[in-house]
């Protein structure tokens, strides 16, 4: 009996260890899905947040990037114009010449993408080691010999013509990154140097020049350099015929040897800023002259301004009389993530716009 009765109790307990192991299960479909739809919903607002920081961080380097590349262009037009001898206003370089004048336009470079001339004026620039002292001895006729002879050559210097254009790149142009339209502008320098004009040598009698053309120390490898294209431009009359159109049809004229400053400038047409000559004759406190030369026309505040109509990205204005010039230079930084990337006054952070005012060299170049 006792014997039964532990057999019996033996399999009643091995019984209920059996059901209590059948009823260990994994997660049901229901919960399964259940915690799907947890996890989605926790996830997808962390991941959108995530995304987000990401893209902002991308426009706010983006950003940063533009605004360093502007402030560096104009850092750079500003070192430049501080030399500048003679500044071009908006008059002389687009405007009609006046019953007088023989011509007010000075003749300059076209560039091969239709670029838009801003800012152009006559500077002077100093070549080191590049006039002989004695230039009838054999080995130091030409310049280019100041190479080998540096302590029998002295410094000079020459003329240039410089000149800031507006480019506007097409949709397959590597300046239009990413591709598709409106494509941004850039800003390009041309330089033509004139050649070293004459020697004046104390031995020969009258002083006159043992080499008669200008030359240069390249002898004219170097195309910045130019023998024909600045030799009319007089400061006493600097809107008169100043240069030689014939002279940039030559390789030697630089014309196809644009540098490129700075890429990514604004090319929206609506909503942007308008600068107006008002605004330059206020800025630079010109004071229109009491009495109008004869043949001259009247002043008209928009003779200060030269801008890129209707971008108005890159402008100055000029006053010729004092040589003084304020440009202005706005940007676009979401033009390097998306297209279009028009102008939108709420968003100006991502325009960035610097300017600076510089006067440049007296009339006499001190």
């Amino acid at each position: 009996m006792k014997s039964l009765l532990r057999l019996l109790l033996k399999t009643h307990h091995q019984r209920n260890r059996s059901g209590s192991a059948q009823t260990e299960k994994g997660m049901t479909l229901v919960e399964l899905l259940v915690g799907s739809i947890m996890a989605f919903l926790i996830i997808t607002p962390m991941l959108a947040f995530v995304v987000d920081m990401l893209n902002t961080d991308r426009r706010e380097q983006v950003k940063s990037n533009t605004e360093q590349d502007i402030q560096a262009a104009v850092d750079f037009i500003a070192q430049d114009l501080s030399q500048a001898i003679y500044i071009y206003d908006n008059r002389a370089l687009n405007g009609l010449p006046g019953p007088n004048e023989q011509k007010v336009r000075p003749q300059l470079p076209q560039d091969p993408n239709g670029g838009v001339p801003i800012l152009v004026f006559w500077k002077r620039q100093q070549l080191k080691n590049s006039l002989p002292i004695n230039p009838t001895v054999a080995a130091q006729v030409k310049p280019i010999n100041c190479g080998q002879i540096s302590d029998k050559c002295n410094d000079t210097y020459v003329l240039s013509l410089v000149a800031y254009y507006q480019v506007t790149s097409n949709n397959s142009s590597t300046w239009c990154q990413p591709a598709g339209g409106p494509c941004p502008s850039r800003i390009v320098r041309y330089e033509i140097r004139d050649g070293i004009d004459r020697v004046i040598d104390p031995s020969v009698p009258g002083g006159v020049t043992p080499y008669g053309a200008k030359t240069t120390p390249a002898q004219q490898t170097d195309p910045a350099f130019n023998t024909s294209t600045a030799t009319s431009f007089n400061l006493n009359n600097p809107t008169v015929n100043v240069t030689n159109p014939a002279g940039f049809s030559s390789p030697q004229s630089g014309a196809q040897n644009p540098q490129v400053l700075v890429n990514y400038i604004d090319n929206s047409t609506a909503n942007v800023p308008v600068p107006t000559g008002g605004e330059c004759q206020t800025i630079l406190g010109f004071v229109p002259p009491a009495v109008t030369p004869a043949g001259t026309p009247a002043f008209d505040p928009n003779h200060l301004l030269i801008t890129n109509d209707p971008t108005h990205s890159f402008y100055a204005c000029v006053d010729t009389s004092k040589n003084i010039a304020r440009v202005t230079i706005r940007g676009n930084s979401l033009r390097r993530l998306e297209t279009p990337a028009n102008y939108d006054p709420n968003k100006a952070a991502y325009f960035p716009t610097a300017s600076v005012q510089v006067q440049g060299l007296s009339a006499r170049g001190k």
